[in-house]
C-alpha cells in the first residue's frame, strides 16, 4: 500500500519503503476516487517498482474536484514533503467544466515553475490529460498541445495521457464513466511507470529520502 489515511483524511506516506520519494499531485484519478487506498495507481505504481527491483516510496496528493487554479493554490504547501521525483495530473477538471485553456496553460506552467523553485534538482513528470470532444476540435487541440509545450519550456518529462486504452471502456471504468474502476488503475498505473521507471533508475542510489512526511488531501468525486 502506497500511504494510509490518517485522522481527518491526511495521506501519510508508508516509512517502511526505503527508497526514493515519489510525490503524485493531482485529482480524483491520482486519489483513487471510489477505489480503496491500494488500488490506486499510485500504490499500484508501488508494487511495480517492487516487482522491478526498483522499490519506490510514493505519496499521494491527490485531491478531488480539484482544477487546475485549485492545484496552484496548494502547490507551494504540498511541496514541504521531501520528493525525489514530482508527477503531476492536473488539468482534467478545467476540461470537464470548459474552463479558459489559456488559463489552466498558465496554472499548470506556473506549478510546474514552482516545482522547479522549490525542488530544483528534481525531475519533473508532466501527465498529459485531454478534454472531451464534445467542447469542439478547436478547444480540444489547444488542450492537448499546452501540455507538451509546458513540458518544453520548463524541461519535464511528458507522460502520454493518463486514460490512454482506458477512457470509453466500460470494463475499465466505473459507472460514472470517467474514473477508472480496479481494473483500470492497473492499466494507468503501467501508462505512467513506463515513463517513470527511466527517471527512477537514473536516481542516484542510495536515495536521498525516505518517506515520513504526512499530507492533508480529501477524497471526494471529480467534478
Amino acid at each position: 500500500m502506497n500511504d494510509a489515511s490518517g485522522r481527518n483524511g491526511v495521506p501519510v506516506a508508508n516509512t517502511s519503503v526505503k527508497g526514493p520519494v515519489v510525490l503524485f499531485i493531482g485529482t480524483s484519478l491520482t486519489a483513487g476516487y471510489g477505489l480503496s487506498p491500494d488500488q490506486a495507481y499510485p500504490a499500484v505504481i508501488q508494487r511495480l517498482s517492487q516487482e522491478a527491483g526498483l522499490p519506490i516510496a510514493v505519496v499521494n496528493a491527490g485531491v478531488s474536484g480539484e482544477t487546475s487554479a485549485g492545484a496552484l493554490h496548494r502547490i507551494d504547501w504540498v511541496l514541504r514533503t521531501p520528493a525525489d521525483v514530482v508527477v503531476i495530473e492536473t488539468g482534467a477538471n478545467d476540461g470537464l467544466r470548459g474552463l479558459s485553456v489559456a488559463a489552466a496553460q498558465s496554472n499548470i506552467d506556473a506549478i510546474v515553475g514552482r516545482v522547479r523553485k522549490a525542488k530544483p534538482a528534481v525531475p519533473v513528470l508532466l501527465v498529459q490529460m485531454e478534454a472531451p470532444p464534445n467542447l469542439g476540435a478547436e478547444y480540444t487541440a489547444r488542450f492537448h498541445e499546452m501540455y507538451g509545450e509546458i513540458a518544453k519550456d520548463r524541461g519535464a518529462t511528458l507522460v502520454p495521457f493518463l486514460l490512454d486504452s482506458v477512457v470509453g471502456r466500460p470494463a475499465l471504468n466505473q459507472r460514472d464513466g470517467v474514473h477508472p474502476n480496479a481494473a483500470g488503475a492497473q492499466m494507468v498505473a503501467q501508462n505512467i511507470w513506463r515513463s517513470l521507471e527511466p527517471v527512477i533508475r537514473s536516481l542516484p542510489r542510495p536515495a536521498r529520502h525516505v518517506a515520513q512526511s504526512t499530507l492533508h488531501g480529501t477524497v471526494s468525486g471529480m467534478e
